[in-house]
């Protein structure tokens, strides 16, 4: 896929997944956009920041006129009820589903011709495990903004959201029960995500819209009960 001379802005572009998609859509061709608080060769600053998500759109607009593609990835915090207080939660929100939304309306304007918006949730969007309530519902919210933004934007801009499951970002091999446990063998990596990311913004996916794919390697199929797999219920 080719996106010679396309703009694409990535959030949370500095690691991880992010990277890999940043990088993916460098090596066809498109201009990238990154914003990160990690220090870097991109825009710094914190996206829970309506003032910092004004100046970036400024200058993304500024350089280029226009934006092709959205990736709205950075990641929310992750504390749970016990731990989480009133101000991290509302951080989580800030990061994980106002600052998609802002951006989008932001950019709305500059959309161009075949504009795409993905944004990236989770698996946790739809399952959980104790102590995650900022990031599950953080990650809840955006996909359910993601079909919300479809709709409103109809006809000018396609957005649809992935939900990652397990994706390791160090280079770590896995083997035993952590592979084995996804039904395809193995744990899930950055591009697993990014080759997702472009075909959704490529011109291969333009009758999908409002969309959540899960790239999870089949886990959140895999029915458990109390003895299965060796596995059992403690308490």
């Amino acid at each position: 896929m080719s996106f010679k001379n396309k703009i694409a802005v990535v959030t949370g572009g500095a690691q991880g997944i992010g990277r890999c998609v940043a990088e993916e859509f460098q090596k066809a061709g498109a201009h990238v956009c990154v914003i990160d608080k990690q220090p870097g060769n991109h825009f710094e600053g914190d996206i829970a920041d309506k003032l910092v998500l004004e100046r970036f759109a400024r200058e993304v607009i500024e350089e280029y006129g226009r934006v092709d593609y959205l990736i709205n990835n950075a990641l929310p915090l992750m504390k749970g009820i016990d731990e989480c207080s009133y101000e991290e939660f509302q951080y989580a929100m800030s990061v994980g589903v106002t600052a998609p939304f802002y951006l989008s309306k932001l950019f709305s304007p500059y959309f161009a011709e075949g504009a795409a918006i993905v944004n990236i949730s989770s698996s946790r969007d739809r399952m959980s495990q104790p102590q995650t309530e900022s990031y599950t519902a953080a990650k809840g919210g955006i996909a359910a903004l993601t079909h919300a933004l479809a709709v409103s934007l109809a006809g000018r801009v396609r957005v649809n959201s992935i939900s990652p499951g397990w994706i390791d970002t160090t280079g770590t091999v896995y083997e035993g029960p952590d592979a084995t446990q996804q039904l395809v063998g193995r744990v899930g990596n950055p591009m697993d995500i990014a080759n997702m990311v472009l075909f959704l913004c490529s011109d291969k996916a333009t009758f999908i819209t409002g969309e959540n794919i899960c790239i999870d390697g089949g886990m959140t199929h895999l029915m458990i009960y109390h003895g299965d797999h060796g596995w059992k219920l403690e308490k």
